[in-house]
This record gives C-alpha cells, structure tokens and sequence, in this order.
C-alpha cells in the first residue's frame, strides 16, 4: 500500500505537466474556446464601452468598465474547467485515464492549472483592449501585478466551481445550463458593469456583498481607476467595499476550501 501511494505521489508532477499541455492544446483546438478567451471579453469592452459607455459616464466610465469586465471574465472561465471534465466524462475519455497507472488527483489539479493559464491569456488580452480604448493604469508595477494576481487567485477558485459542476453533470449540455444559472446572477448582481449605487434596493445590497464586487472595485483600486462613475453618486458604505482586497482573498479561500475537497469526493464517486 505504501509503494502504491508513493508511486502516485511520484507520477503526479509528471502527470499534471502532461495534462495541462493536453487540456491546452485541446482548448487550442475548438474554436468556440479560442472565441471565448479571446473575442468574447473583447465583445464586452467594444459594446459597453461604445455602445453604452457615453449614456454611463463616456472616458470615465471606460476607465471603471475595465476591472469589472475582467473580474466577470474570470469568473466565466470557470466555464473551461466544467466543460472539459464534462467532456471527457460523456466521450469516455475518463475512463481511459482511469484505466493507466496515473494519478487520479493530477487529473483536477491540471484542469484548475489550465485555467489559470486561460486566464492569464485572457486578462492580456482585455489590458491590451482597455489600452486601445483609453484605460490606462495609475499606479506602480508591484501594485497593479498584486491586482492581476488576484484575479487569477479568484479565477482559480472558481475553476474548482466549475469542476464540481462539470463531474457532478457529466454531460456538456447539462453542465453549461447549470453553471450559466450559477455564474449569470453572481457576475451581473454585482458592480461589475454598473455601480452598485445604481441598482435597485434588494439588488443592491446582493451585490455590496457580491465577491465579484469586491474583486472588480480591487482591480479598480489596484490599476488606479475610479471606483464610481460619478463622484455625486458614491458606493454605499459596507465593510466589503472598504477592504476590497480582504474581503475578495477570504472569499476566494472559502470557495477553495470548500470545492476542492468536494471535487474530490464527487470525482471519487465517478470512479466507483
């Protein structure tokens, strides 16, 4: 039993290495992927910007929209983590893995890991938009790198959202109906493209607790953007709002503490 565990121990570095290429080279592969990492953040900058972005607040507002639309793309990237254990579960491509003396473990650890690199790809890909559009960053190197670092921390917890979704489902078409029922609400109930001042009541005091706020208004803060559109309409005082950074890497531990160890329950119980 021992020689066991210390062989999967052994294996699971290489493992991780070799899935994370797989993953990638398999996104790489489907355009609909290549589309939402790279054409659909795009979309958003493009439409909220130009198309609402004079009736919101014109330069100002393009200069509040970035961070939003970078925490809602990362949250959406949970999205390639679902659909790839989704994937391989429905085609059968799981059960060839499980057949090969691999380790189990590295197959949801290189899943998270690609999302990450996904999203790194993804937030060059909007600071190089928001650059052409007029956003610009206001503060120094380490503090805006300490910005985009926590947006990757809370993509990587929701990547691990995702891939309790996509195991548990199973299937693509179940999996995208129900992580859209869950990522919709938690990214658009937020101050991620309106400040939350702005929103009706109830709503408003869903989204002053939204993490997706926190993270948006840290990206704001962190890039040296205005948190608000219009200085005559602040942003309502809440203990969030005025530790954004906290607030966001405490609920970015939470999700990871709690979805990690229940991907791996629900990933052992596809195995038996």
């Amino acid at each position: 039993m021992p020689g066991r565990y210390g062989s999967a121990l052994r294996a699971f570095g290489p493992n991780c290495s070799a899935l994370i290429q797989r993953n990638l080279l398999t996104a790489s592969r489907v355009p609909q992927m290549v589309l939402a990492v790279v054409v659909q953040p795009l979309m958003f900058v493009l439409v909220f910007s130009y198309v609402l972005g004079d009736s919101l607040g014109g330069g100002a507002y393009r200069q509040f929209l970035i961070g939003g639309i970078m925490a809602q793309t990362v949250c959406f990237n949970a999205m390639f983590s679902a659909l790839g254990m989704a994937t391989d579960c429905e085609r059968g491509v799981m059960d060839r893995f499980f057949a090969l003396p691999m380790s189990r473990t590295s197959i949801l650890v290189s899943r998270a890991a690609s999302d990450v690199a996904i999203n790194v790809i993804g937030l060059i890909v909007m600071s190089v938009a928001g650059l052409v559009i007029g956003w610009r960053i206001g503060t120094s190197f380490g503090i805006a790198v300490g910005a985009y670092l926590l947006a990757i921390l809370f993509g990587l917890a929701m990547s691990w959202v995702g891939a309790i979704v996509g195991t548990v489902a199973g299937n693509i078409q179940a999996t995208q109906s129900l992580l859209v029922t869950i990522l919709f609400p938690v990214t658009f109930v937020s101050s991620a493209f309106v400040p939350s001042a702005r929103l009706p009541g109830p709503l408003r005091e869903v989204a002053n607790w939204n993490p997706v706020t926190s993270l948006a208004r840290s990206l704001r803060e962190g890039f040296g953007n205005p948190t608000a559109v219009n200085a005559a309409i602040p942003e309502p005082w809440t203990w969030a709002s005025h530790n954004p950074q906290l607030y966001t890497v405490l609920w970015s531990l939470a999700i990871l503490a709690v979805c990690v160890p229940l991907s791996m329950l629900a990933f052992r119980s596809r195995v038996k």
